[in-house]
């Protein structure tokens, strides 16, 4: 586990502070649009997306296809995954428990 020291500061502190507050999805969206370009977010969620089916050991070429993600985001969210701070995987080991809980499959989640 390797955390960039540098992302430590007083107004990351304050940002993650405050997305700590967020109680429901509707207070993130609302959030996340005052905040964040729609093309932001989209990125964001879009690496997420990469992350769970770089776990599912599915192919570059396929995620591709599904995401849209070009292959060096692609090769730079698997190198996050084997070398970054544990962050997806923790991350993916959470929302894979809630699925679990809720009864969701893998391809429910993607319809």
């Amino acid at each position: 586990m390797s955390l960039d020291e540098r992302l430590k500061d007083g107004l990351n502190d304050a940002l993650f502070d405050a997305i700590l507050l967020l109680q429901t999805k509707d207070e993130c969206y609302r959030f996340f649009h005052d905040l964040a370009t729609v093309a932001e977010i989209r990125a964001l969620a879009q690496r997420l997306e990469v992350a769970k089916m770089l776990q599912e050991n599915v192919t570059y070429s396929r995620i591709a296809e599904v995401t849209g993600a070009s292959s060096a985001t692609i090769s730079r969210v698997k190198r996050y995954l084997t070398l970054g701070a544990d962050g997806y995987t923790m991350i993916l080991e959470r929302l894979g428990e809630k699925e679990k809980s809720s009864g969701k499959t893998g391809q429910e989640r993607k319809e």
